[in-house]
């Protein structure tokens, strides 16, 4: 692969610009610190290197590009003083909402709860972008820091005006069309486990497609399953080191997509996950630790040697491996249009625990479907699995159910989800489906 010049961390020294003037008040924090480790906590959490504007009414965050990538209000209409916006790279807005912290982190595993802008499967939230001061942000916030003065200030703090006015919506919108384009589609779902890096992740796409065709899938595409080349893959690397540029040292993930990077050969996979974490400097990335999270089919998992978890597991990353399992009941399955058998289930879900108990940096993860329309037969099952094939409670190896239906809130489903956590001996949350 081509050589990659290193980028230089960013270890400047907060610096702060405040006016004077009591009518036009504002404020500017240059390389601002957030916290450089990803945790669970139940109050708002920045992270990373990044650069915040205040006003009288409104705060807004700008990554190292001077792209936005966090806004709120604080004006007494605005929902609540401890939720605000997120803009991600593929130029989504979404709002995190506290949802009575408890209820939203024995549902999710997270404190905060992602209101998504389009249909999802999410069972829980309400409907914030209707909201006047949050449609206000996501239309107008543009024009309200076209508006700030940059004048009469240092001249760093004007030059850096000047840079975040240049990030319009339009360039935001054709930045992230062109990571769209680098990998050949978006990601139109990322894995569950992205939550441990709030989704911050870097998308590497090593394979297209995914094995099987399933009836009730509504994120996968028709592609036929396919590997990338390595001339591919390399170029993808040098076009998302450029893409990312200065705020690459914000991030420690990567996601190898598409729908079932495990069933690319081992060297392509353990070729790539080294290539990418030299090349994105995760070594000297503002946060802790490294994180590696795909897709695998049960094919894929149950075909893939242990030199391959083994060789993961003595990477610098802590890795995540999510199975579509979707239903231990063969009716189920069927119904699904999933084309597997009951036993490549169970001998799937036995191969995981092994895995699990085996290597302390990977965790294999797994879904299962959730539907009113489902027979009580597919419960049934789910309860062989998820307790009665253990004794005990287990740490790792967590249970994601996801909704069938998108749009679609239930509150019987809801409940059905709650019943289902308090007897699986698993780690059991919801699977929201999101798009990067």
């Amino acid at each position: 692969m081509e050589a990659i010049e290193p980028l230089k961390s960013n270890n400047q020294n907060t610096k702060t610009f405040q006016t004077k003037s009591l009518s036009n008040k504002f404020s500017i924090q240059l390389n601002n610190r957030g916290v450089n480790e990803y945790t669970k906590v139940s109050f708002p959490v920045k992270y990373g290197l990044f650069s915040r504007f205040e006003t009288r009414d409104y705060i807004f965050e700008f990554n190292l590009n001077h792209e936005i990538r966090h806004a709120k209000s604080k004006k007494k209409d605005w929902l609540h003083p401890s939720e605000w916006l997120k803009r991600t790279m593929g130029n989504d807005w979404v709002y995190y909402s506290t949802g009575g912290y408890s209820g939203v982190f024995e549902a999710l595993g997270e404190y905060y709860l992602p209101n998504l802008m389009y249909p999802t499967n999410s069972l829980l939230g309400g409907r914030p972008f209707k909201e006047n001061q949050i449609d206000c942000i996501v239309k107008n916030w543009y024009q309200i820091i076209s508006q700030l003065p940059d004048t009469g200030m240092p001249e760093k703090f004007s030059r850096w005006i000047q840079s975040i006015r240049q990030k319009t919506p339009e360039e935001l919108h054709k930045k992230a069309q062109k990571l769209f384009e680098i990998s050949g589609s978006r990601v139109t779902v990322m894995p569950p486990d992205a939550r441990h890096v709030d989704y911050n992740i870097i998308p590497l796409t090593i394979s297209d497609g995914c094995l099987y065709k399933c009836r009730f899938c509504k994120v996968k595409n028709n592609k036929k399953f396919s590997i990338r080349s390595r001339q591919d893959i390399d170029n993808q690397i040098i076009q998302l080191r450029k893409l990312y540029n200065r705020d690459i040292i914000n991030f420690n993930a990567l996601f190898l997509g598409e729908h079932d990077a495990l069933n690319a050969p081992c060297e392509l996979i353990l070729n790539t996950v080294q290539d990418a974490y030299d090349a994105f400097e995760f070594q000297t990335s503002i946060m802790k630790k490294a994180y590696l999270f795909l897709f695998g089919s049960v094919d894929s998992f149950l075909n893939t040697d242990e030199i391959l978890f083994k060789t993961l597991n003595g990477l610098p990353f802590q890795t995540f491996i999510n199975i579509g399992l979707e239903s231990y009941d063969q009716a189920t399955l069927d119904l699904l249009g999933k084309p597997l058998n009951k036993k490549q289930v169970r001998h799937a879900f036995e191969k995981i625990q092994v895995i699990n108990n085996t290597f302390p940096n990977i965790e294999i993860t797994c879904n299962f479907v959730m539907d009113e329309s489902l027979p009580d037969s597919h419960y049934e099952a789910l309860m062989t699995l998820i307790r009665k094939s253990v004794n005990r409670p287990r740490p790792k190896g967590c249970v994601y159910l996801s909704p069938l239906k998108f749009g679609s809130p239930s509150r019987q489903v809801l409940y059905d989800f709650y019943k289902l956590k308090s007897l699986s001996r698993f780690p059991t949350f919801l699977y929201i489906i999101q798009r990067l």
